[in-house]
């Protein structure tokens, strides 16, 4: 069986947000196993799976990818959107649209220290929607 719902996260700020709490809090029950796929609507943020324990790696990640893809570039022809929307489709073609995680025994089987990433390019980017897919 596939089930598939949409949902909206609160709006966070340009940055990287540990969400695995506001995602599974907006899923239905989840079979004993199976697969649910995250896919994000937005071609200016981004999903991803890292670190949940530490929140130095949040901003080392917001660090690094500023660093790869600087704001500002006289390069740059997409700017009507201002000087963070050409780099920020940019950092989501790095990170990704979307997560597969395993569901084992009724939960998400994520490691000790995983945890679900949204990845927020914009200052201003608003609440963003995920489509999840839950295959049993």
């Amino acid at each position: 069986m596939i089930r598939q719902i949409t949902f909206s996260l609160a709006p966070k700020s340009k940055g990287f947000h540990l969400i695995t709490s506001e995602v599974t809090e907006k899923l239905p029950p989840l079979p004993q196993t199976g697969l649910l796929h995250l896919f994000i609507r937005h071609t200016s943020a981004a999903l991803t799976l890292n670190e949940n324990a530490d929140p130095d790696v949040r901003s080392d990640l917001e660090s690094i990818f500023n660093h790869l893809i600087p704001e500002g570039q006289p390069y740059y022809t997409h700017t009507l959107e201002g000087n963070d929307d050409m780099p920020a489709h940019a950092k989501a073609t790095l990170a990704g649209a979307s997560v597969s995680i395993p569901i084992t025994e009724g939960r998400l089987n994520l490691g000790t220290w995983q945890g679900i990433y949204l990845c927020e390019f914009r200052r201003q980017g608003g609440r963003r929607t995920l489509v999840a897919t839950i295959i049993e």
